[in-house]
């Protein structure tokens, strides 16, 4: 079974929320996950993490980036579905320059900033291809077309 089979069969809406929801599980897993280590720890009282200092003008930035994937949790459910589309082809766009601009350099760091990226590359992916109820409804009309009258007899009675 192919994926976009899968994904088809999948209300987009909480598939989106669901994929929202893992990238920032991703998210704030390698943050925690860093602070089990001494040396993070002594980086984090220096006020100096990887050569940066952390300013408050910092953390609020940090803290703006980071709402992104919160805030596409309860978009992806409540926006209509043209607003939906772009919101999540724009947040991911957003999000992946926010992965790329801090990338780590131990493994675990790397290994889960490649899930979040191609988590986000999914998204923009299906919000790409998310179509319409018109568009929908237009391969439907065409897939009836093309079945044996005898199925198209048993379609139009009612069930």
């Amino acid at each position: 079974m192919t994926a976009e089979i899968v994904t088809s069969k999948i209300d987009k809406k909480v598939l989106f929320s669901t994929l929202w929801l893992f990238v920032l599980l991703n998210i704030i897993f390698r943050d925690i996950h860093e602070l089990i280590t001494a040396a993070f720890v002594r980086e984090i009282l220096t006020g100096v993490i990887n050569g940066t200092r952390i300013t408050d003008n910092l953390l609020l930035l940090s803290a703006f980036l980071v709402e992104i994937p919160i805030a596409m949790v309860v978009l992806s459910r409540i926006l209509s579905r043209r607003v939906n589309r772009w919101a999540n082809i724009f947040a991911s766009v957003l999000t992946i320059a926010a992965v790329l601009s801090a990338l780590p350099g131990d493994l675990d760091d790397r290994f889960f900033a490649i899930v979040e990226l191609a988590t986000l590359a999914a998204i923009i992916r299906l919000a790409w291809k998310w179509r319409g109820l018109k568009a929908q409804s237009g391969d439907q009309s065409r897939n009836s077309a093309s079945a044996t009258p005898q199925s198209a007899d048993l379609s139009t009675q009612p069930r």
